[in-house]
């Protein structure tokens, strides 16, 4: 196949993608990130996952969110990344910010999975072979591991930036507690936290409720949010409380039809009539309703078309929320 000769848009910084410091940085996210989990696998169109890569940088997006058992199968996103990083996209590599992480199940035995150094180390480096960098920019630890000590997940970090194979380290997934030593450790040993990636939307409030978002903005971290959409629910897929054919809840794919219960259906149309009062879609207010608040230094999306990806990227030209708006959207 003949390699695509690439020109990005001359005008991808020219203002449609606001920025944000993440944190106590140097480092500038886009308001929307793009992520790569379950679209960027080995049997997706890789055309169509290659034009939305495009189309993404084109309109600003700088920083790619991976990680190593993103596919599938587990690998096969970074590999995907890794084809346009020796071709189309090796020209801008200095433009863009790449993250990856490790600690869910990657290989088989008692390394393939967690936080050990052995499983770090190992992780980091295959992850570099398959997007053929010299360095990540961001490398998380991917989960809390409750069984090996913290101190060793941590200095493995450390060590992978001192070793030059990341520039910024990050946690994600853990409890206020291990977080807060996280951000002690790191600091005593001159490696900053960069961010905290977290599940946080309008149905998932936990890093509100746990204080792990005002956590990480007083340690000086930036916070990053993921699952902004809530795997579809955030979106008029299941208005009515149908299930379409081909979406993750008919695979029953983390999503199940009786999580659809009149509670959550009433809670739903609620958001619906607020995002249409203010002329948008639900899943763009809920987007925008993340990015109010100044402490989340980007959002996650996933696309599996350019059309989604244009629809999304509509929220970070939202208007300011009223009192009332906000009033209406913290009810449970």
């Amino acid at each position: 196949m003949t390699t695509r000769i690439y020109t990005p848009a001359s005008d991808r910084y020219a203002g449609g993608m606001p920025y944000r410091r993440c944190g106590q940085s140097g480092v500038m996210l886009p308001q929307l990130s793009l992520g790569f989990w379950l679209n960027f696998g080995s049997e997706s169109n890789r055309r169509k996952m290659h034009s939305i890569i495009y189309y993404a940088f084109d309109h600003g997006i700088t920083h790619l969110d991976l990680a190593n058992n993103y596919g599938p199968p587990v690998g096969a996103a970074e590999s995907l990344l890794g084809s346009m990083m020796q071709t189309s996209l090796k020209p801008f590599r200095d433009e863009l910010f790449i993250s990856t992480k490790a600690g869910h199940e990657m290989w088989p035995g008692p390394y393939g999975e967690w936080g050990s150094r052995k499983q770090l180390m190992s992780s980091i480096d295959r992850s570099l072979q398959r997007l053929h960098v010299d360095y990540v920019d961001l490398f998380y630890s991917h989960r809390f591991d409750p069984d090996t000590p913290l101190e060793e997940t941590l200095q493995a970090l450390v060590d992978i930036v001192k070793q030059g194979k990341a520039l910024y380290v990050g946690i994600s997934k853990y409890p206020p507690e291990a977080a807060e030593k996280a951000y002690r450790y790191l600091a005593a040993h001159d490696v900053h936290c960069l961010a905290y990636q977290g599940k946080y939307n309008l149905l998932h409030r936990d890093v509100e409720e746990n204080g792990i978002l005002q956590q990480a903005a007083t340690a000086g971290s930036g916070f990053v949010a993921f699952s902004p959409l809530a795997q579809g629910l955030l979106t008029d897929r299941y208005a009515g409380g149908t299930v379409p054919n081909g979406s993750r809840m008919a695979s029953g794919q983390f999503l199940r039809p009786e999580m659809l219960t009149p509670q959550l259906m009433e809670r739903l149309e609620r958001y619906r009539e607020v995002a249409r009062g203010r002329g948008e879609t639900l899943a763009a207010m809920s987007l925008a309703w993340l990015l109010h608040d100044e402490r989340v230094s980007s959002v996650i999306i996933g696309a599996s078309s350019i059309a989604q990806l244009e629809e999304n990227l509509k929220a970070v030209h939202r208007a300011p929320f009223s009192h009332e708006e906000l009033a209406l959207l913290a009810q449970s």
